[in-house]
């Protein structure tokens, strides 16, 4: 079966937060990097997945951040692959897809909280994320920067925080409405209609 690198859709939403679940378990939302992502949606265009068929079998999203005094940046994170599919490369590969993307989109620079043996090689250090900060505990060593401009890290320094979109809230009144002529059925509606 053939393996495919893509934008994430709606429809996949379910399967990536299984997948996240597994990869990582409810630890996931104590960790500092959660904190810049939630309430918020991911960077515009930036949310892949890795499929193979129907099912997801990785995933890995950007977030827009700024690094300490205002430089826009972007949060890699979380990045994960369903564990039998791991050792194939798939990981590194969402990797480089996503900063391939965030590059063609013109952003600066990316941060994100990991293994640096692993990220390394795909151009991140600690070289420039020494002055940085998380929202809450976190491995100083861990926290890593790519510039994909130069000088894009320069000088950054103080608290990262979240900059994205922030995600949609339903309306209530809307959904109790909704909900009401739903449980009314045609009759309900029927009725209303004519005392309107």
């Amino acid at each position: 079966m053939t393996m495919m690198i893509r934008h994430e859709r709606l429809s996949d939403i379910d399967a990536r937060e299984a997948l996240l679940d597994d990869a990582f378990g409810e630890v996931r939302f104590r960790k500092s990097s959660e904190r810049l992502r939630e309430d918020r949606l991911p960077a515009e265009g930036l949310s892949f997945v890795a499929s193979e068929g129907r099912r997801v079998i990785g995933t890995a999203r950007l977030w827009n951040v700024a690094v300490g005094n205002g430089q826009q940046a972007l949060l890699l994170g979380p990045v994960a692959v369903a564990e039998d599919c791991r050792s194939r490369g798939l990981g590194g590969a969402m990797v480089r897809r996503a900063i391939q993307a965030a590059r063609k989109l013109g952003y600066g620079a990316i941060v994100l909280v990991g293994d640096p043996a692993y990220y390394n090689r795909f151009g991140f250090s600690a070289e420039k994320t020494c002055a940085l900060w998380m929202p809450g505990p976190f491995e100083r060593h861990r926290l890593l920067g790519r510039e994909m401009k130069v000088g894009a890290l320069d000088g950054a320094r103080g608290m990262i925080a979240a900059t994205g979109r922030d995600m949609p809230v339903p309306d209530l009144a809307a959904l109790v409405a909704r909900e009401m002529a739903v449980q009314a059925g045609p009759a309900g509606r029927l009725r209303r209609s004519k005392a309107a």
